[in-house]
């Protein structure tokens, strides 16, 4: 996707007021991306319902494109439809694969290709993600037998990936990540044997549910299901995908629910995923009034209503094997801690140093700028509430969970708050700020 030449003007948003209402989120990012992947190498067509219609996606789908797969026009409330070309139908792309963005894009999409045997592709994307680090999946990758150059010894962007025969292996990962995990198990279905990855704590694991809905042989074992291998050998079928809510987009209204004064918040059809609801077992251990409604199991996956209101918190404790289950929703986590009694601390999150930006940094620099009270350390933060906020001149540096985190503490602050780029919400959630009009109405 282009770069913008010019930003958008700055939002203002009002402090005080509350929140009420019902509101649906967009489908969950993770399943989106996998759901165009994975039907894409399938054999037949793929039905996907509720995909979201976000800029990473369409990035997904437009590499996908440029390498002879049909995807439908990706539009808000419309079904999309892949017709798969088989695990080894790709195209060699006239052009570079343009991954925007997107880094889930670009891990997954390197798993993907390393075992296309004689083809030669390169990945690219913008500012932001041609300084996002790739050796932590290239490097796995190469164990197996995939070529894959770049700058700074592979790691970073534009990479080039020429396809070769991958073998089956045993890998152990030094991070839990969902990302690499998942790189590797699609690499692994083009490898000569099994492969099997082994992490420090168990990531999110919609890939291992979806790669088994389509048909691949796969077991999950280790304690606390940290150990995943796939067998090579299985077509994959085209099937009929229903993507749930993002939990981490849900994220942002639970805590604007639990924080705002009067809030009373229905969030529909989200993502229960074990593996994803670490923001409901933190929130509940700051005491915040939640209920999950209507559970379901839709599609494999665990599907709920969640009703948030306000109350008192308490400080939370956050680290060890949870941090992988929110590392997204950690943003908006730290403005919940600036309503908190007592002092919340984050640790073991090193990683969100390299996410869209540096989350620890920017979080800490922009809640400071309204008042928040926030030490910053090399893998976490500690903030004191209770704080008041006050609003301020802030700016989602180009980070779109940073935006809606920052919204969030706006709505709470005293007086109006100014948020520069934040047209950065629409890399995960386009309608984020006409939602928020209405519940604010």
């Amino acid at each position: 996707m282009a770069e913008s030449p010019a930003s958008p003007a700055p939002l203002s948003l009002a402090g005080g007021g509350s929140l009420n209402g019902s509101v649906r989120v967009p489908g969950d990012k993770s399943i989106s991306h996998r759901a165009l992947l994975f039907g894409a190498i399938a054999e037949g067509t793929t039905r996907i319902d509720g995909l979201l219609p976000a800029e990473d996606p369409l990035s997904t789908a437009a590499c996908l494109r440029a390498m002879g797969v049909t995807v439908s026009a990706i539009r808000a409330g419309e079904p999309v439809t892949v017709q798969g070309v088989g695990l080894d139908g790709f195209q060699e792309p006239f052009d570079v694969l343009d991954c925007g963005n997107s880094g889930t894009t670009m891990r997954l999409m390197l798993g993907l290709l390393a075992g296309r045997v004689g083809r030669h592709f390169v990945l690219s994307g913008d500012s932001s993600l041609r300084g996002r680090p790739m050796r932590r999946v290239g490097g796995p990758l190469a164990e197996m037998g995939a070529v894959i150059h770049g700058r700074k010894n592979g790691n970073f962007a534009p990479l080039a990936v020429l396809g070769a025969r991958l073998r089956g292996t045993t890998i152990h990962t030094p991070v839990a990540s969902a990302q690499v995990k998942s790189a590797i198990l699609l690499a692994g279905l083009t490898a000569d044997g099994p492969t099997t990855v082994i992490e420090p704590a168990q990531s999110r694991d919609h890939s291992e549910r979806m790669l088994r809905a389509f048909g691949a042989e796969l077991e999950v074992s280790g304690p606390g299901s940290t150990q995943v291998t796939l067998t090579p050998g299985r077509s994959l079928r085209g099937q009929e995908v229903v993507v749930p809510g993002d939990i981490s987009s849900a994220a942002f209204w639970l805590v604007a629910g639990a924080i705002t004064p009067g809030a009373r918040l229905t969030v529909e059809n989200v993502g229960l995923n074990p593996s994803r609801t670490g923001i409901l077992e933190v929130l509940g251990q700051m005491g915040a009034r939640i209920e999950v409604l209507n559970a379901r199991d839709v599609a494999g996956e665990p599907v709920g209503d969640l009703r948030v209101s306000h109350g008192p918190l308490q400080a939370f404790e956050i680290g060890g094997d949870l941090i992988p289950r929110l590392v997204d929703e950690i943003p908006v986590l730290a403005v919940a801690a600036c309503c908190a009694e007592g002092v919340s601390r984050i640790r073991d999150a090193a990683e969100l140093r390299v996410k869209e930006t540096d989350r620890l940094a920017v979080m800490a620099r922009q809640l400071g700028a309204m008042g928040a009270r926030i030490e910053e350390f090399d893998d976490g933060m500690a903030v004191s509430g209770v704080t008041a906020l006050r609003g301020a001149s802030v700016d989602s540096e180009t980070d779109h969970r940073v935006a809606m985190s920052l919204a969030v503490a706006a709505g709470i602050a005293s007086g109006s708050t100014t948020l520069h780029r934040p047209e950065a919400a629409a890399v995960s959630y386009p309608d984020f700020w006409n939602d928020l009009q209405r519940l604010r109405a």
